[in-house]
């Protein structure tokens, strides 16, 4: 699956996070990749988040997951259920990923997908991420308005974020195949025209540097030794007692900021936290580890790997290694195993070339991504 005709330069240099784009239908055969029911039915697990929004006189209420079946009975009026991280449970949703593979992987998010009836939507809003929306089902109307901020006044809400005054600068109608890309903080909202409206948006990341900063910071601070203390063995009589001088304050300052400019560091620290779960407590574990034995069976009859769509994998070459990260985990890979890292962060299937099968480093790298949720073997060869 790809988008055909999209000049990724020019969208790169245009488009990203600068300013809207419409791609009408540019694939060779658009379809619908899950059925309202299926969804419906993903919003009543327990382990899977979702929300029901609904209109009444102009007035929208949410309601948390998960829902129960009886619920969408007794649903009238315009609503909208909205699924997140849809792509974790069904593979044909977790190839619309594909396609946006141009970008970054640490970048990318979650697909959520909605379901709308006629009216339904979520009322004007702005994000703080990229967002791709796929049209998968129906029409939808988009709106979308001129850059937002943190100034900007929003409606008093428990559950969503509204613009209070949305004037949107441009408006199209979407139909199945069609893409809109939305920078960050533009203003826009989508109106489903007719039942059966399902959307599909791939999100993407974008940390905060209060994230950024609390994260860094906490994970030094567990691995700093408490007896590293402030020292001034030159230190002279000073006029006032009380006074904290400027000596001290550079000191101070040069002693946190020593702990906290390794550059190798940070970048361990943060392949490790870009590459978390989303949903942490969900376990993806077989139910019986496999052996290593077993894996350089499989890999020795040629049987491919599949990732868990779930699963986060990303790397950062820094020299000997290259420092593969998956769900939480560094592995510090050399030889074999680097040109392993690199073959498993390229997509969701992965085949493995006989010579690097037959390594026992390999083999035994492959076996504790299995055992810990991350791979599969494709059942379907």
């Amino acid at each position: 699956m790809q988008i055909i005709g999209l000049n990724v330069d020019q969208f790169l240099s245009e488009h990203w996070q600068k300013r809207p784009l419409l791609i009408r239908n540019p694939w060779d055969n658009w379809h619908n990749p899950l059925e309202p029911d299926e969804l419906a039915g993903l919003s009543c697990e327990e382990d899977v988040e979702s929300r029901l929004v609904t209109r009444e006189e102009r007035q929208l209420t949410v309601e948390t997951g998960p829902l129960p079946e009886a619920r969408f009975g007794e649903l009238s009026g315009p609503w909208t259920l909205l699924v997140q991280a849809v792509n974790h449970y069904v593979r044909n949703v977790a190839a619309l990923v594909e396609p946006f593979r141009f970008l970054p992987g640490w970048r990318i998010d979650d697909v959520m997908v909605s379901y709308a009836t006629d009216g339904g939507g979520v009322g004007p809003h702005f994000d703080q991420y990229d967002v791709f929306l796929i049209q998968g089902l129906g029409k939808r109307r988009w709106r979308v308005g001129p850059r937002c901020s943190s100034v900007t006044p929003l409606v008093p809400h428990e559950d969503l974020r509204l613009i209070a005054a949305f004037d949107a600068t441009e408006e199209w109608i979407l139909e199945p195949g069609d893409i809109l890309y939305v920078p960050p903080l533009f203003a826009h909202e989508g109106v489903a025209i007719g039942d059966d409206c399902m959307t599909y948006s791939v999100g993407f990341r974008a940390p905060s540097r209060a994230e950024l900063v609390d994260g860094w910071c906490e994970h030094q601070v567990a691995v700093l030794e408490d007896d590293e203390r402030y020292v001034d063995p030159d230190l002279k009589a000073q006029s006032h007692p009380s006074e904290i001088a400027a000596s001290a304050i550079d000191r101070l300052y040069a002693m946190t900021m020593e702990a906290l400019s390794d550059r190798d560091a940070f970048a361990r620290w943060f392949g490790l936290h870009t590459s978390l779960p989303k949903y942490p407590e969900a376990d993806w574990r077989p139910e019986q580890p496999i052996k290593q034995a077993a894996v350089r069976n499989l890999l020795a009859d040629g049987a491919s790997l599949h990732r868990n769509p779930a699963s986060r994998f990303s790397f950062i070459r820094q020299a000997p290694a290259v420092l593969l990260f998956v769900d939480g985990y560094c592995f510090d890979c050399t030889d074999d195993t680097a040109a392993l890292a690199e073959k498993l962060c390229e997509g969701p299937a992965i085949r493995i070339d006989p010579a690097l099968a037959a390594s026992i480093p390999v083999q035994a790298l492959i076996t504790a991504l299995i055992n810990q949720g991350s791979l599969t073997f494709n059942n379907r060869d």
